[in-house]
């Protein structure tokens, strides 16, 4: 079966690596409550809104700490590269606990989603939102890994 939009094996380990470190880093910035001294950077803000100054406008060098942006990014191209790296043995078997892993990860995504726009309010609903980034790559990973070690144990 042809995919095109898979990566090669080899990256896997690397994209496991990258994921791992970012949901490390993540969660030390959720415990505390995103605070941290590790990283200060002159970085380019295209809009910057300065909270305690008069510096808003476009396209700024503003000081920043950019752990809880180094964590996202790994976050993200990690779980994408996790996610969509083929497998040793990729067949059609593997497609579909793919395809349905997506789906399902999509889809219990969104009634979380909906969930939290009910029930949750303020600056805790944006907290959800941050971490609804992630939802569904995180959804879609243990799903899919799941489905594939429980297919595993039945051949057994």
């Amino acid at each position: 079966m042809q995919t095109n939009y898979l990566l090669p094996n080899k990256y896997k380990i690397l994209g496991w690596v990258l994921f791992t470190i970012g949901l490390a880093f993540g969660i030390f910035l959720l415990l505390n409550e995103y605070e941290s001294d590790l990283l200060n950077a002159k970085v380019l803000a295209i809009y910057y809104e300065g909270i305690f100054d008069s510096q808003d406008g476009f396209f700024k060098i503003i000081n920043n700490n950019i752990v809880d942006e180094l964590a996202t990014i790994c976050i993200i191209i990690g779980g994408l590269i996790v996610g969509f790296t083929k497998e040793k043995i990729e067949d059609e078997f593997i497609y579909k606990l793919r395809k349905d892993s997506l789906v399902w990860a999509i889809i219990v995504n969104y009634l979380i989603l909906i969930f939290t726009i009910v029930f949750i309010y303020n600056m805790t609903f944006f907290h959800v939102l941050v971490l609804n980034m992630f939802t569904p790559l995180i959804f879609f990973i243990i799903r899919f890994n799941f489905l594939k070690f429980k297919s595993q144990n039945h051949e057994e």
